[in-house]
């Protein structure tokens, strides 16, 4: 194994010292915080449009119901019939025409109510203008059964039951999903990291089948120990590369901070003791308390442990698929071969992402979510949107995480001496194509 080192070394500087690695590396950061610029602008630049509706109101209901907001503006027409009002509509270029025919009571002014438009509506233009319509239609309903307007209003307010652990502390709605959605982030990083880094060695190793050049290194060099430093040389090159762009990406935001006027230390200031309720007498309001809440509870996700975690189900995640995209470059002699053996590797991390996301949002710590996390060809991507929750009480239990460490660790053995076998034989092959029927011959040899 003395030479595992230097091939552990041409493998690291052939991929740093590539062009389009350097250029890539520097490059994506700036893209990446870009685009996210871009798209905030676009989305604000887009919410800006006003739609503008006229209402042809006949009847003696809806007098000052519909009001204008930010995105939306009304125009009232009066003294003109139903087909002037259409025409003026469409010559001033307006959204749409709401119109309110006679009637002698509001049920019948509500249930022959037209929206004309010159295409599809907007969903969230017909939303607003249907709950208008059916707010009127309540209050009227209630009414005429004898509840006045302080007395629907009473009834009508908001409810949202209070929720706390055992010892006091704030619950709060949907925090459990945004906990997934950011472990979610980490395994989908591990998911894009393990195709494109695979792919890397997957294409070398064809790259020196193909120009014979491993009939030479073969002769000096066990192919067992050519494969472990083809995958842990471009691990590293990955990781030296992965690093670089948390480092940039970092003084890219701050940077981004700075121009923009953005704060993120105010997130934390202000943050509630434990235990504080919305009634208390803080003088915040009570939107104000939540955002801070929330605030509070991403501050308290053990950022540390998820990580270190990230780190280590990213090397032996990738160790893993590594190995089988180096025994498919072995097995084949171009990249065309490939695509018959690139799906079953795809498809346990596809399904890691979206089962675990389903699991893990409704339960956890489910069967489903559990297995999925233990299971070694998902773990690194499900176990993940689980620890953001931490470990121990109300977490993941400490040998659930330990186990599939250990799994994933016995899994890397395994699948290196399975890979290894193909290796050794698929490398010095040339000019067929193999089947799955003939891998598993190899593996036998």
């Amino acid at each position: 194994m003395n030479k595992l080192p230097l091939i552990i070394k041409r493998e690291y500087l052939a991929k740093v010292r590539n062009k389009s690695f350097v250029i890539m590396t520097f490059l994506s950061p700036i893209l990446m915080v870009g685009m996210i610029l871009l798209i905030a602008y676009l989305t604000k630049l887009n919410d800006n449009e006003k739609r503008v509706i006229a209402i042809l109101n006949e009847s003696d209901f809806f007098s000052n119901e519909f009001i204008t907001s930010e995105s939306t503006s009304f125009v009232k027409f009066t003294g003109i019939n139903l087909e002037q009002a259409k025409d003026s509509t469409m010559n001033l270029g307006y959204h749409g025409l709401l119109y309110l025919p006679k009637e002698d009571n509001l049920e019948k002014v509500a249930d022959r109510s037209f929206f004309y438009s010159k295409e599809a509506p907007n969903s969230s233009v017909l939303n607003q203008l249907e709950l208008t319509i059916k707010e009127r239609l309540r209050q009227e309903r209630l009414r005429e059964l004898g509840i006045s307007t302080e007395e629907y209003a009473q009834m009508d307010s908001d409810y949202e039951i209070n929720t706390s652990t055992f010892e006091g502390i704030r619950n709060l709605k949907g925090i459990n999903e945004i906990k997934a959605f950011i472990g979610g982030g980490f395994g989908y990083l591990i998911m894009m990291f393990i195709i494109i880094y695979g792919g890397f060695v997957m294409r070398s190793v064809i790259e020196e089948k193909t120009s014979r050049i491993i009939e030479v290194i073969i002769s000096s060099v066990k192919p067992f120990q050519l494969m472990l430093g083809k995958i842990i040389g471009t691990s590293l090159a990955g990781i030296t590369q992965f690093g670089i762009w948390i480092v940039s990406g970092t003084l890219l935001l701050f940077v981004t901070f700075a121009m923009f006027d953005i704060d993120p230390s105010a997130l934390s200031k202000g943050s509630m003791a434990p235990g504080m309720g919305v009634g208390s007498n803080s003088g915040i309001s009570g939107m104000d308390l939540t955002m801070k809440l929330y605030a509070q509870e991403l501050f308290s996700i053990p950022w540390a442990l998820l990580l270190f975690s990230f780190i280590v189900y990213f090397v032996l995640g990738y160790l893993i698929y590594s190995s089988i995209y180096a025994a498919i470059g072995a097995a084949v002699d171009n990249e065309t071969d490939t695509q018959q053996f690139i799906f079953p590797i795809i498809l346990p991390l596809m399904l890691a992402i979206y089962v675990g996301f389903f699991s893990v949002f409704s339960n956890p710590h489910g069967p489903i979510a559990v297995g999925f996390s233990l299971f070694p060809l998902t773990s690194p991507i499900v176990m993940l949107m689980r620890l953001p929750g931490g470990i121990g009480e109300g977490g993941v239990p400490v040998w659930e995480l330990v186990t599939s460490i250990l799994i994933l660790i016995i899994t890397f053995i395994g699948i290196v001496s399975l890979a290894a076998k193909i290796y050794r034989v698929g490398i010095l092959m040339y000019g067929k194509r193999p089947s799955y029927k003939e891998l598993f011959k190899w593996l036998k040899y």
